[in-house]
């Protein structure tokens, strides 16, 4: 089955009627994105493949009860985030950072690689260390607040597809959004140029 033959609302249709390849098609075409998602909010590769495991096997196991009410897109991106959510939770503070663990990304981000490219080491540890900084900080956040900054910043999703994975207002995704960048920049602040 073609990952781009059929609509989302086809495959969970297929799924539903009990076609569990048409749900593997789906797998495949949000394992990137809720991969991201997972591993933003986490900061840890293992943690994030164990979660995908569950999301995907609470998705496949509730799709019967999923109604279109919302988009599957955004269906399965409250579950990722809710079950993200619960897990930082149960972690709680006695989880150990590897720095091996933490990145954005940030080989990938066309910007950073510009950046970096050349012949000046000291800009190019500079960056580092920032990236570094920037992860520590992410880790700093609530859960709530990480969450909307991986959601809004990383992901680029818009104010009212948060609301709706979160089930809250968009005055509270932007009210989260507004405390989590203000926390971030005085974490950062020591890179913050005069």
């Amino acid at each position: 089955m073609d990952d781009n033959e059929y609509s989302d609302e086809e495959l969970v249709q297929r799924t539903q009627e009990g076609d569990p390849s048409a749900f593997d098609v789906l797998v495949i075409r949000y394992s990137p994105r809720l991969y991201g998602l997972i591993y933003h909010m986490t900061s840890h590769h293992e943690d994030t493949h164990d979660l995908m495991q569950d999301v995907f096997a609470k998705a496949f196991r509730s799709i019967r009860g999923f109604r279109g009410k919302s988009s599957f897109y955004t269906w399965m991106h409250s579950i990722a985030v809710n079950m993200s959510l619960n897990f930082l939770k149960k972690r709680g503070r006695r989880y150990h950072m590897s720095l091996d663990d933490i990145d954005l990304h940030m080989d990938k981000n066309e910007e950073f690689i510009r950046a970096t490219t050349g012949n000046d080491p000291r800009k190019e540890t500079n960056l580092i260390e920032l990236q570094r900084k920037l992860n520590e900080a992410m880790m700093k956040l609530s859960h709530d607040h990480r969450a909307v900054v991986t959601m809004f910043d990383i992901q680029g999703m818009p104010h009212g597809e948060i609301a709706k994975i979160l089930k809250v207002s968009e005055g509270t995704v932007r009210s989260r959004l507004f405390y989590a960048h203000r926390q971030l920049q005085n974490f950062l602040e020591e890179f913050r140029k005069p």
